[in-house]
């Protein structure tokens, strides 16, 4: 069984449910589906303002997808969050990903 599988019947039936939907975007991100994890994670990252996870996935599904001029500001976003929050790894990712720009 997919992980997707596990968690898309549970955001159906609670689609407020930010965790559940967190993880079902990273669940089909990581499966190869990006164009169908992009709802999911920006869903994710409209509901707070200081999550970086989402950003980041959203960003590199983003840019998976052919949308790399939405990607920027999203992974500009995410850079932010990763200093602001003193995430060293996802920073030196993020400004490896936004030098392609």
């Amino acid at each position: 069984m997919k992980k997707s599988e596990i968690f898309l019947p549970k955001v159906e039936a609670n689609p407020d449910n930010m965790l559940f939907r967190f993880s079902l975007g990273q669940a089909l991100y990581e499966e190869g589906e990006t164009r169908a994890c992009i709802e999911h994670l920006q869903k994710c990252a409209d509901s707070r303002t200081d999550w970086m996870l989402p950003r980041i996935l959203l960003g590199k599904a983003l840019i998976e997808s052919g949308q790399r001029e939405t990607a920027e500001p999203v992974l500009k976003q995410a850079l932010d969050l990763a200093v602001a929050q003193h995430h060293e790894e996802p920073a030196a990712e993020l400004q490896e990903l936004l030098s392609g720009f």
